[in-house]
């Protein structure tokens, strides 16, 4: 148990020094094993993890995913969704904004990085509101914490690693997010009706559409619903893996920015080139936790943690509650992939002895990851949106995202209480 402090401690030590923090991951686990079992044994673990790493097969859902958000994003799809959800929603009190959450809603469905969908939405969104006369703290607020819907509604990168780590069926846990991830939506919506009922001033009415406009904008979207139901339809029907689904939605991403003229030799070879580089990282960051996670898993920390808890024979949801509480406090002071990275390896255990399905707990971890995304002060939607908007204000942003946390939390407390929300639809597909 002692090692395990030692260990977590280190990594916390050597990432506040500034070293990224797969190095510092790499470097506690080598330590660790090092001492522990000597420093061959050490060695010879990491050239396995590595190698295990960089040639598995499951892995290469990674790259295909972030090359298939990275043509929709230049295929300008976002335009055309917030498009469409604003001729439906647009009217109403805070209808612009609630149109961000919508199309961000749909973007992540086909982008997979809370990141992209943030920056897109900003760049389509906050000039609309503006013209319109929305006060930054709705609009930015509404806009960052839409972005987060983009690690939730499948497809997801963080929920690829989670079923990774955690060897969770990916395609369960693709499917396992959707209604969810309509939930998420609407809870964000109620926020925005929320701020605009206590401050009518903050988003006004826009142009209503008439129905012959909103079904022209419907058009406009086929390529976004398409996609979506080639990539989430086929796995879930069993047609092909999730692997092999990353792979299709990369190729059909890939005629869909063809078609529509956005590709050219020089923004096709950026595209290859941003898309390694974020699998470059991803996977760095995968193989440290990997490598220190073989390092808790050699120490008696899950197992003792596992007995103290299941001996003082609690609740077992306090024990999620509680799990989920340190989440959230750690979301507000540390980068969220770096969370989930670190807790997985001592939380999981402990929630699958307990007899919870590991979906379900994968659902939870990406919600407050989600949240996390926008908590104040290092909430990192919240700094993608201000480096967007020079003219406004990170305490401002700061201030109009308060809502939407408010909101996300009673949305975490929904999923708790109504497992099937999240469980359904991967009952199914088992079936």
């Amino acid at each position: 148990m002692i090692e395990s402090f030692y260990g977590f401690l280190a990594v916390f030590v050597i990432a506040f020094l500034r070293v990224p923090l797969a190095v510092a991951m790499i470097i506690s686990g080598v330590v660790g094993m090092g001492l522990m079992r000597g420093w061959t044994p050490a060695f010879a673990g990491v050239g396995q993890v590595v190698f295990e790493t960089g040639f598995a097969y499951v892995l290469s859902v990674i790259p295909l995913f972030v090359l298939m958000g990275n043509f929709v994003t230049r295929a300008g799809m976002a335009r055309e969704l917030y498009t469409a959800a604003n001729s439906f929603v647009g009217h109403r009190p805070g209808g612009l904004a609630m149109a961000s959450i919508i199309a961000s809603g749909g973007f992540g469905a086909i982008c997979g990085s809370s990141i992209a969908t943030a920056a897109t939405m900003t760049k389509v969104a906050f000039p609309e509101m503006r013209k319109h006369g929305y006060k930054d703290t709705l609009a930015t607020g509404a806009i960052a914490s839409g972005g987060t819907l983009g690690i939730l509604i499948p497809p997801s990168t963080i929920m690829v690693i989670y079923g990774i780590i955690t060897e969770t069926n990916i395609g369960e846990m693709f499917v396992a997010g959707i209604l969810p991830g309509i939930v998420a939506v609407l809870m964000l919506c109620l926020a925005v009706v929320f701020v605009t009922w206590r401050d009518p001033s903050s988003g006004p009415p826009a142009k209503r559409h008439s129905w012959g406009e909103r079904l022209t904008s419907l058009r406009s979207i086929w390529t976004v619903i398409l996609l979506f139901a080639l990539v989430i339809g086929g796995i879930y029907g069993g047609v092909f893996t999730a692997t092999e689904g990353a792979g299709v939605g990369a190729a059909g991403a890939f005629l869909f920015a063809l078609m529509r003229r956005t590709l050219s030799p020089r923004v096709l070879l950026e595209i290859l080139i941003e898309s390694a580089r974020t699998t470059a990282m991803l996977f760095t960051i995968l193989i440290g936790a990997m490598i220190f996670t073989n390092f808790i898993n050699y120490t008696s920390m899950p197992g003792d943690l596992r007995d103290w808890v299941v001996g003082m024979s609690p609740s077992p949801i306090m024990v999620v509650l509680l799990m989920m509480g340190i989440y959230l406090a750690l979301g507000m002071v540390m980068e969220e992939l770096a969370i989930v990275l670190l807790t997985i390896p001592v939380f999981f255990p402990i929630v699958t002895s307990l007899g919870f399905d590991p979906v379900w707990f994968g659902i939870l971890i990406i919600t407050v990851v989600e949240i996390g995304m926008i908590s104040p002060p290092v909430g990192l939607n919240l700094f993608v949106v201000n480096s967007l908007l020079k003219d406004v204000k990170l305490s401002t942003i700061y201030s109009g995202v308060w809502p939407f946390v408010v909101a996300d939390v009673s949305r975490l407390g929904i999923l708790i209480a109504i497992p099937g929300l999240s469980l359904w639809l991967p009952q199914l597909m088992r079936q």
